[in-house]
């Protein structure tokens, strides 16, 4: 990485871990904590109460680094605009599960009505920057068109990798570690192919913001990101991809996350036809290594190699 990049990525670590003790000290004063699944792993009770909507400590620094560095350019305040909406729906739904001191804010249909209208919103942005309507396709580095259909798509593409970063927000570090390994995979290809630099910028704020969230949010966590953190990461992935045309490269690089989303359905629709029977001992798949007696820290270390493994694999075919 060059040194804009290197200096941003520790610009916005640096803000995310000064905020860090009093935002953390003001969720605990307010009592805005975790709301634990009661058919979770039985372990993670003694996680509730635990400060939530720490997503902020990793996105708001993003809009501090941008000026630093003057990036200002069109490209990236559409995408930054994004990010902060579907970060607005996180927290929104982690403010109702407060709220109501139950697991469930948003209903479902509310939460996705909410993702579409920001997805549709990137979309039209997207269209405004002049982005066009093609996509890179893997290994050929030959561009499809796909017309009025890119726009669809745009929006099916960031709803699913948002939801998908969602899920995989389960465990201490879990969902942070592995979008820095997507994002630094994602943005040396961005490199390579060419997107507006500042983007790279903003990748790079989030990259540090993670990474100081990690300072609070390792085992045992003293914060969770939330769906505020969740939704806004996976917006970063989608959208920063989205920029580049690399949209279906998305899939080799968030394996992880598109495992943990398969898990989910795989249970969902088994259960359905067993009439009751669990394919996995617990979904999303986080939870059915840890049932299955690995500890936390090996599980997350396990999904930090696997996404690593990924990135290098993805750069490599690049």
């Amino acid at each position: 990485m060059s040194h804009p990049l290197l200096l941003a990525i520790l610009a916005a670590m640096a803000v995310t871990i000064v905020l860090g003790r009093p935002y953390i000290g003001y969720l605990a004063q307010w009592k805005l904590g975790q709301i634990i699944r009661t058919e979770g792993p039985e372990s993670h009770h003694a996680k509730a109460g635990t400060p939530s909507m720490g997503g902020w400590l990793i996105l708001a620094p993003m809009v501090v680094v941008l000026p630093l560095f003057h990036a200002f350019s069109p490209h990236v305040w559409v995408l930054a605009a994004t990010i902060l909406g579907f970060t607005f729906v996180g927290w929104l739904d982690d403010y109702l599960i407060v709220k109501k001191r139950s697991n469930k804010g948003l209903a479902p249909r509310q939460k996705l009505a909410g993702q579409f209208l920001v997805g549709c919103a990137f979309a039209a942005g997207l269209w405004y920057v002049g982005r066009g309507t093609a996509i890179l396709i893997p290994l050929t580095h030959q561009q499809l068109d796909l017309g009025l259909f890119y726009y669809p798509l745009l929006v099916f593409i960031m709803m699913g990798t948002t939801n998908a970063v969602n899920l995989t927000d389960g465990l201490d570090g879990l969902a942070s570690g592995t979008v820095v390994i997507a994002l630094v995979g994602l943005a040396a290809c961005l490199a390579v192919f060419g997107v507006h630099p500042d983007v790279l910028i903003l990748m790079a704020a989030v990259i540090g913001g993670c990474l100081g969230f990690l300072w609070f949010n390792w085992h045992p966590a003293q914060v969770f990101m939330g769906d505020t953190g969740s939704l806004g990461l996976g917006a970063v992935v989608a959208g920063a991809a989205a920029m580049g045309k690399l949209e279906l490269w998305l899939i080799p690089l968030g394996a992880v996350f598109i495992a943990e989303t398969l898990s989910v359905m795989i249970q969902v629709a088994y259960f359905k036809r067993t009439g009751g029977k669990r394919f996995f001992k617990m979904s999303p798949l986080h939870h059915h290594f840890e049932l299955s007696g690995w500890k936390e820290t090996k599980v997350v270390g396990r999904f930090y190699l696997t996404g690593v493994v990924l990135a290098l694999l993805t750069v490599a075919l690049f």
